[in-house]
């Protein structure tokens, strides 16, 4: 618990100072779970105080009537952090690194490297080698500008040379144990090129040779601007990207490897209809590797949207098999297996209407024991202007699998609608990958014709992929922010194994939610435990990578480059209730301080409930506990004094009593015109004898009511 004082308004004040408020003797130590006494002997003048109504407008009504289902006709109130740290105080105690480098920018392409200890960056004109130990230890840089006449040439096309003819490295995948692949924009000119980076971490090797590179059309985009995603598996490059100048003409590519190169069909908006890459993942589906999928994550213009009603974007999850090798006759060179789905992140609504949130923004897959099922997080926003908000979905390849086994979607009738397509299925399905399960098919060159024009006119499902328990995990509305990346930790506490969520956003701020289970592990509750201020400017985080090995988050922005410990224990209070009501897995109180959980520690004095989060069952024996320091204010009659009490967590209901001799009950201070409640505290405004007393700052949290 902290440390709660209330001081004067003038520290170094008495009755004859201005303000008239001067402090007296204070008895007690600055202990946690103690109560904050303030005895008030004789107060002094007041000030005038104005107040304000907020008055309804057109906008705020529109805002209402949209929001029906989200639940009586208004948004739901913005989770409160348990704990806000800003820029320099994480900066001053709780470890945060910062990197940036002189004439670049654009932090955005990260590999975190654990066994050569190193996060590779890829920059504006630069590639980075750090160690993942301390970021701000500048170790290893290459200079891999645009060549001249690239830059020339795209200031002749109209561009910016100062802001866009650069060389914007977009793409950093592992190759193999001694080599990166990493590709940029180059002036609008895109380039790749392979990266010597050694195979141990005491090798000091870190070289790219500029006059080895090659093409990069299909694999980084053209445009700084536009966004790329892409997974290299088996020295397969499977990416998402536009493969033109003017970023119009998108496309699902396989490059390098062995196999041939192949894309998804060209200007037909039934495969991709001006899709924003997010995403790509790699993901066995059995124990034959031939059966292997890639899942890319993207947002398009909706297809299926009713004519008329303009555009509108839908988040999808397309799928495709490795060993697809195109078709013989049709869709040569072409995708055979790609298929698609609406991957739907909504609230239910009491009448039906579910408030959807449909741009998807950032996903992260979260491996489990089982490599063929990892659970998929994902986030996303609004496309409204009217309502903002964001919100995170979970997924699981059970249902995603299912939407892709699902029916068909098919456009007929008279008004040419989107329906489920009822007629035959031609064999082996659609979206099957040539296997053993098909011993007839050994590559997708073989599928009957019929099969490659189902596939070539069928691409989307009519299902669409539910999150898990309907609905979203967590949700924020009406704050000044929105999220814009994710990573997930699975952390082992001592009462089970939970995931913890750091998401980043627009405002440069770092979001740490905790997924606990209710009444059982299949229904989940969301506590916001940290908001962090991780940039100073505010910039959009833009990328995020953890290491749950060494417990330290990174994060990049346009400016800068962060690295932050994934918890700080010793931040939520120096007493077992304040330790516990955290509930933080990675936090337990061993006896005198909240610290790290280490599990299987030989250690027996720790303390820790994540699910519950219950100070009367582990902190009764805590000596501290009813600890109440005490504090005297002298004032003069008529005048404001101001009781301060701030406790550790901003989720915590504050509760007032005043008792005016010692055989006096204690009662419940009314706030009222002249008592005004703050942030810091409460405000005697025009005091009166009958205010002088004991007065006692209670908090209240999670059904917990301890003295500060």
């Amino acid at each position: 618990m902290p440390c709660l004082e209330l001081p004067c308004a003038d520290a170094q004040g008495s009755p004859d100072s201005v303000g008239g408020i001067g402090e007296g003797s204070w008895s007690g130590g600055c202990g946690e779970g103690a109560v904050t006494r303030a005895e008030v002997l004789f107060l002094c003048p007041s000030r005038g105080a104005t107040s304000q109504t907020p008055a309804m407008n057109h906008t705020l009504l529109l805002l209402l009537l949209l929001l029906r289902g989200l639940g009586a006709g208004r948004p739901p109130a913005a989770a409160t952090p348990r704990l806000k740290l800003s820029f320099p105080e994480l900066r001053a105690r709780h470890g945060l690194r910062l990197f940036s480098l002189e004439h670049s920018c654009c932090y955005e392409a990260l590999l975190l490297d654990e066994e050569r200890g190193r996060l590779f960056v890829g920059a504006q004109n630069h590639l980075l080698s750090l160690a993942l130990d301390d970021i701000s230890r500048r170790d290893r840089k290459i200079y891999w500008p645009a060549p001249v006449e690239w830059r020339e040439e795209c200031n002749w096309a109209g561009k910016d040379i100062t802001a866009e003819c650069m060389n914007f490295v977009k793409i950093l995948h592992p190759y193999n144990r001694t080599h990166l692949y990493a590709c940029g924009t180059g002036a609008f000119h895109p380039v790749c090129a392979f990266v010597e980076a050694g195979q141990h971490a005491e090798e000091p090797v870190f070289k790219l040779d500029p006059r080895h590179t090659e093409d990069g059309k299909g694999k980084s985009p053209y445009d700084p601007r536009h966004t790329a995603a892409s997974v290299l598996v088996g020295e397969e490059l499977y990416s998402g990207v536009a493969t033109d100048l003017m970023g119009r003409d998108f496309t699902i590519f396989r490059s390098l490897g062995r196999r041939p190169s192949i894309r998804t069909e060209q200007h037909d908006s039934r495969w991709l209809n001006e899709p924003k890459f997010v995403a790509v993942f790699w993901v066995p589906e059995s124990e034959d590797p031939d059966d292997d999928k890639i899942y890319f994550f993207f947002r398009e213009m909706a297809v299926e949207r009713q004519q008329g009603l303009g555009k509108t974007s839908f988040a999808r999850i397309g799928q495709i098999c490795r060993n697809d090798m195109g078709g013989q006759r049709s869709l040569v060179n072409k995708w055979t297996t790609f298929l698609k789905a609406r991957l739907v992140c909504a609230v239910p609504g009491p009448d039906g209407t579910d408030t959807h949130f449909d741009e998807l923004r950032d996903v992260f897959l979260l491996q489990t024991r089982d490599k063929r099922n990892p659970l998929v997080y994902a986030i996303f926003s609004t496309s409204s202007s009217v309502f903002q908000g964001s919100a995170v979905c979970v997924y699981t390849m059970a249902d995603i699998r299912r939407a892709f086994l699902g029916p068909f979607a098919h456009k007929e009738g008279p008004n040419y609608q989107w329906v489920s397509y009822q007629g035959r299925v031609p064999y082996p399905r659609p979206g099957m990958c040539p296997s053993k399960t098909f011993g007839t098919f050994g590559s997708t060159k073989d599928f009957p014709d019929e099969v490659i024009q189902f596939a070539r006119h069928h691409p989307l499902m009519y299902n669409p992929v539910l999150p898990h328990g309907q609905r979203p995990l967590f949700l924020q509305a009406t704050v000044p922010y929105t999220f814009t990346r994710i990573a997930v930790d699975r952390v082992t506490a001592a009462d089970g194994q939970y995931d913890v969520l750091f998401i980043g956003t627009d405002v440069g701020t770092v979001l740490k939610v905790v997924s606990v289970p209710q009444e059982s592990w299949h229904r989940m509750e969301p506590l916001l435990l940290e908001e962090l201020q991780v940039f100073q400017d505010a910039s959009p985080i833009t990328s995020l990578q953890l290491s749950s090995k060494r417990h330290q988050l990174y994060a990049g922005s346009a400016t800068a480059l962060a690295q932050l410990p994934l918890h700080r224990c010793g931040a939520y209070g120096k007493a077992c209730a304040e330790c516990c009501l955290a509930r933080d897995p990675y936090c337990a109180w061993d006896g005198n301080t909240c610290t790290r959980y280490v599990p299987n520690t030989k250690r027996r004095f720790r303390r820790q409930d994540v699910r519950n989060g219950d100070p009367n069952v582990l902190c009764s024996e805590d000596p501290r506990r009813d600890t109440v320091p005490q504090k005297q204010l002298y004032g003069v009659e008529g005048s404001t004094v101001f009781l301060e009490c701030i406790p550790k967590s901003l989720q915590a209901h504050i509760l007032w009593t005043h008792q005016r001799t010692p055989n006096d009950p204690q009662r419940e201070v009314r706030m009222d015109e002249r008592v005004v409640r703050t942030e810091r505290g409460v405000l005697l405004r025009s005091v009166q004898r009958a205010d002088a007393g004991l007065y006692l700052c209670h908090a209240t949290e999670h059904g917990f009511t301890q003295p500060l």
